[in-house]
């Protein structure tokens, strides 16, 4: 299929510049700046939308195998690419666990069966996620993106030692929910003022950082390369910044909701409970500034439905997750970029290059390269609405927020994956 997309606003070495965009056989055949004269091409009137690489999103729970009233991989594909991401890659905590290659198996044909856009799967570092035996790193390897245990934290570090001498032979990343178990002491929201002041228990700030701290340790003996997982403290962006500025291989991501809410600001809803929990404001502070200056590498969602039931527990105890692919970046482009903390170039860059970068998948904006891009109004005033989503989780803390910044297309291999009714067209 051919495919022309005129007065696209196309974001180019730091500038919105109007162009064409003609696809052909899955790749971006070009960028011009004046419409090529095509008579055999499906034409999209973009009306000075903007284009965008697609976004890569490094940490989504698919939930399929095992957990498939939760969501799919056909929902949460659907959810990615109405979001503008044309590459996910879904965490292992599923039923079997992919911690071997026959354990992988049921993921990887349910994603050839159903999945609209890239996905790129893990496995995980040891079997069940238990913390206690490797799993089948070296038969996994050629299939996944990288090895995680994410849901939980590898406790023993002799057992993680292990597993990242062994990545680091097959090449392949360590990419870590880092938890100490023996510092949460159930707790389940951040361990501050409203914690206090409305009889919660708290999950302390240490609960993460100290295990990004030994984690590093282990980096600096076995070099492995090592991403941490939605990272929501001050003290781990200042543990990630001294690693960096050591040029040890570490990267990072946090999520729009540690960028954008602090502590002060839960409410009594399921919708509000994650792990790691919402922290203080000075946390989403360090968080910003590590964006601006880098060490904070990529923006993931950690996209985590549940069902109804499940989230409507209240703080205490609905599961920890919510959904966030279909908000990602209009929240992000109205609570950072329209305010002037970060500019659209440096979200976008965030959203799609860095994650490309570092786990070696999606595409650039550019001619011969796959045709992985996504359309969006910034101009038109919404109100984020559950009941509107893709996806088969609705919980959400922006439930009701007014944003700009509507996917209005999302290509993928140079097939429509989404389009917005009464929009591109």
């Amino acid at each position: 299929m051919k495919l022309l997309l005129k007065q696209a606003l196309v974001l180019y070495k730091g500038r919105l510049e109007e162009r064409s965009v003609l696809v052909e056989k899955g790749r971006i055949v070009s960028l011009s700046k004046e419409a090529p004269q095509i008579t055999d091409a499906q034409v999209i009137e973009l009306n000075h939308g903007c284009l965008f690489p697609g976004f890569v999103d490094v940490h989504v729970h698919l939930r399929e195998p095992g957990f498939s009233y939760k969501e799919t991989i056909a929902a949460g594909t659907q959810a990615a690419a109405r979001g503008g991401y044309t590459s996910v890659c879904p965490m292992p905590n599923l039923k079997p666990v992919p911690d071997s290659l026959e354990h992988l198996k049921p993921e990887l044909e349910a994603i050839e069966r159903d999945a609209l856009v890239r996905v790129h799967p893990y496995g995980a570092i040891t079997v069940g996620e238990k913390g206690e035996t490797l799993a089948a790193l070296e038969e996994m390897a050629p299939h996944v993106l990288a090895f995680s245990d994410d849901g939980k934290g590898v406790q023993d570090p002799e057992k993680m030692k292990q597993a990242m001498v062994r990545a680091k032979a097959l090449g392949k990343i360590i990419v870590a929910h880092c938890e100490d178990e023996s510092l949460l002491n159930g707790g389940y929201i951040h361990d501050g003022a409203y914690a206090a002041a409305h009889g919660h228990r708290g999950n302390p700030s240490a609960s993460e950082w100290k295990q990004v701290e030994r984690d590093l340790e282990l980096v600096r003996e076995t070099g492995c390369a090592y991403h941490v997982c939605h990272v929501s403290t001050k003290e781990t962006v200042a543990l990630i910044r001294q690693a960096k500025a050591e040029g040890l291989d570490v990267t990072c991501e946090t999520t729009p909701h540690y960028l954008v809410f602090n502590d002060s600001m839960l409410q009594e809803d399921g919708r509000f409970k994650m792990n790691p929990p919402i922290r203080s404001e000075e946390d989403r502070q360090a968080l910003i500034e590590g964006l601006l200056d880098g060490t904070v590498d990529m923006i993931a969602t950690d996209h985590a439905p549940h069902s109804a039931e499940e989230k409507a527990q209240g703080l205490e105890k609905s599961f920890f997750g919510i959904v966030g692919l279909e908000t990602a970046f209009p929240v992000l482009y109205t609570h950072l970029v329209k305010p002037g903390f970060l500019s659209l170039e440096q979200l976008v860059e965030r959203m799609s290059a860095s994650p490309a970068k570092r786990f070696g998948i999606g595409a650039p904006l550019e001619e011969g390269a796959a045709a992985d891009f996504t359309v969006f109004d910034l101009n038109t005033k919404y109100t984020i609405d559950p009941s509107e989503f893709c996806s088969m989780g609705k919980s959400t803390p922006f439930a009701g927020q007014e944003v700009l910044g509507r996917c209005l297309l999302t290509v993928c291999g140079g097939e429509i994956v989404w389009q917005e009714k009464g929009g591109a067209g």
